[in-house]
C-alpha cells in the first residue's frame, strides 16, 4: 500500500471528502515505508544517536511527548522535527534517519496527537509553536533547526515569528502561514470530514495504539477540523523579521498553492534579482525552494531521501557547486 484509498463506493459519494483524506492520510504512506531500527523497538532511555530517549514536558499544565535521538550536548545544532495533522513524532521517522546521525534530533507529539493524546478542546498554530518552544527550553537546547511537515510546518513557521530566539534555520514543507495558502477544495473536504470517515484507517489506528486517550479520537478530527476552518495569518512584515534561513519544499500537485509558495519565497529573501542578474551565486542564499515533480502532498513523504540531501546542504549552509568551464 502506498498511500490510503477510500472504498469506491466512498468515492463516488464523497470524493470531496475523501480528497481531503487522502491529504491527510499521511500516516499510511508512513507505514508503507522501510522504518529504521529505533522505530522498530522499544525506545530506550539512553541519548546514543542510534535510540530515542523519550519524556514529557510540561506546558502550561499539559505534558508534550517528545523524544531525543543522539546526543544533545554535541556542538551540533539539533533539529526538531515537527509532524502533520493525524500524525506522530514516530511517524516522522524518514525524517529522522537521515539527520541523527550527523546531528541530534528531537521530535514532537503535538497537542491531541501520539502519545500526547487529548489535552482539551480545539488548539491553534500559536499554542503548537508555544508548546514546541517550551519543550526546547525543558531540554535546555537554546536554538535549534526546525522541519515541519504540513500542520508542522505551519507550526514552524509560527514558531519563527513567536520565538525567534529559538528557532534557527526552517525547512517548510507543504505548510502555509496563512490559512489560504491551501487550495480552497482541499479545506472543503476537510470542513466534511467526520469520526466514522476514519473507521479502520492507518491514522484511527496509530492513534488508539499511540494515545494515553485512544477512545479521544473523535475530539482530535473535531480539533483539526477547527484548525482548518479558522483563519489564521502571519502578516509580511513577520515572515520577513524571521532572522534564520528559510527552505520552502512542495509537490507539483501538493495542497499548498505555488502562489503562497512563492510569496513565501520572496518574502523569506528568495528570488534575488542580483543574483539572477549575474547568473551565479558568491554565497549560499537567504532563502531555497524546493518543487518536486510528480509528487502530492502525501507523496512528500516518500520522497524523504531527496529532501533529506537537499535539506542537510541548506542546514549546513552549503554552496551551491560551480558547473565547470565557465570561469
Amino acid at each position: 500500500m502506498t498511500g490510503f484509498s477510500p472504498p469506491r463506493i466512498f468515492r463516488r459519494r464523497h470524493s470531496g471528502v475523501a480528497a481531503a483524506l487522502a491529504l491527510l492520510a499521511s500516516a499510511a504512506v508512513v507505514a508503507a515505508l522501510p522504518q529504521p531500527a529505533y522505530a522498530q523497538q522499544p525506545a530506550t532511555t539512553t541519548a546514543s544517536a542510534s535510540a530515542a530517549r523519550t519524556g514529557h514536558a510540561t506546558v502550561n499544565g499539559v505534558r508534550i511527548a517528545y523524544a531525543v535521538h543522539g546526543d544533545l550536548t554535541s556542538k551540533q545544532t539539533p533539529l526538531l522535527v515537527l509532524h502533520g495533522a493525524f500524525m506522530s513524532g514516530e511517524a516522522m521517522a524518514p525524517f529522522v534517519t537521515p539527520f541523527v546521525a550527523s546531528r541530534p534530533v528531537i521530535t514532537i507529539d503535538a497537542r491531541g496527537h501520539g502519545r500526547t493524546g487529548k489535552v482539551g478542546g480545539a488548539f491553534s498554530y500559536d499554542q503548537m509553536a508555544d508548546d514546541a518552544a517550551a519543550v526546547l527550553a525543558s531540554l535546555r537546547v537554546e536554538r535549534a533547526d526546525v522541519l515541519g511537515y504540513s500542520m508542522g510546518g505551519s507550526t514552524a513557521i509560527a514558531m519563527a515569528v513567536r520565538h525567534p530566539e529559538r528557532v534557527g534555520k526552517q525547512v517548510i514543507i507543504s505548510g502555509a502561514a496563512r490559512l489560504d495558502g491551501w487550495v480552497p477544495e482541499v479545506l472543503e473536504g476537510i470542513a466534511k470530514m467526520t469520526p466514522e470517515m476514519f473507521a479502520g484507517t492507518p491514522m484511527e489506528t496509530e492513534y488508539k495504539r499511540l494515545s494515553p486517550t485512544p477512545d479521544a479520537f473523535p475530539d482530535l478530527v473535531a480539533a483539526i477540523k477547527h484548525i482548518d476552518s479558522t483563519p489564521f495569518a502571519y502578516s509580511d512584515a513577520q515572515l520577513r523579521a524571521i532572522p534564520g534561513k528559510t527552505m520552502i519544499i512542495l509537490g507539483d500537485a501538493d495542497g499548498i498553492t505555488f502562489e503562497h509558495a512563492i510569496k513565501l519565497f520572496k518574502l523569506r529573501g528568495g528570488a534575488d534579482i542580483a543574483t539572477a542578474t549575474q547568473g551565479f551565486m558568491t554565497q549560499p542564499p537567504k532563502a531555497r525552494l524546493s518543487i518536486l515533480p510528480a509528487t502530492s502532498h502525501i507523496g512528500v513523504m516518500a520522497e524523504a531521501p531527496a529532501i533529506a540531501e537537499q535539506a542537510i546542504a541548506f542546514l549546513d549552509d552549503a554552496m551551491p557547486p560551480m558547473p565547470e568551464g565557465f570561469f
